[in-house]
């Protein structure tokens, strides 16, 4: 890949993180839960999700699943499920102090966490079409391709594990300014909504987009 072509993918790196959506809403989620340190495991979760996608549409697989109307339905409604679960559970997250939250979060495995991260980054199908869109502009199809997606990859993980740094710190800044359980549940019902809502609007996702 030339350098003037990366300069230009990395640019574009920075603005799929930065936009709001699952991903953000995970990292924010577990900041708020269990604080910084713990929160950003996730963020691996997260990063190993965006290469089952790359894995998923460099072998081929991602254009197959959005050929076949089947394939690409079984992905769909299993992000839409998953998200609409992850809302459940924080809306009735309880609202505990800080000292009781940071005492939970060490029972809380590290695994759990980044599997969480993972599901939600690879079962979601608008991450497969977006790379099929995207990912061939930077390609060229007269150079091993193998390397070029591991400079894809190895980019979009930097500038992930990045901005989710910013989002999971944000979250666990709000955490330690928490005053009362009425607060923590409050947030708790918010993030919730918001899994409910991006769970929604991958439910009206279509191939054509």
């Amino acid at each position: 890949m030339q350098f003037s072509t990366w300069l230009a993918f990395f640019a574009a790196a920075w603005a799929i993180s930065i936009s709001p959506g699952a991903g953000a809403l995970a990292a924010m989620s577990a900041g708020l839960n269990h604080g910084f340190r713990k929160g950003y495991v996730t963020t691996v979760g997260l990063v190993l999700g965006i290469w089952t996608q790359l894995i998923v549409v460099g072998v081929g697989l991602g254009a197959l699943v959005a050929a076949s109307a089947t394939a690409f339905a079984l992905v769909k409604w299993g992000g839409v499920a998953y998200l609409v679960w992850l809302g459940i559970q924080q809306w009735r997250a309880p609202a505990r102090p800080l000292a009781a939250l940071q005492a939970q979060a060490s029972e809380v495995p590290w695994h759990a966490m980044v599997r969480r991260g993972w599901m939600i980054n690879a079962i979601n199908p608008k991450g497969t079409v977006f790379l099929l869109a995207v990912v061939p502009q930077f390609l060229d199809l007269h150079q091993p391709l193998v390397w070029q997606y591991l400079v894809i990859g190895l980019t979009l993980s930097f500038t992930d594990f990045v901005v989710m740094a910013g989002y999971t710190l944000l979250a666990a800044q709000v955490l330690s300014s928490l005053k009362s359980a009425a607060h923590m549940r409050a947030l708790n019902r918010l993030f919730g909504s918001l899994f409910v809502m991006a769970g929604g609007l991958l439910s009206v996702f279509s191939r054509a987009e």
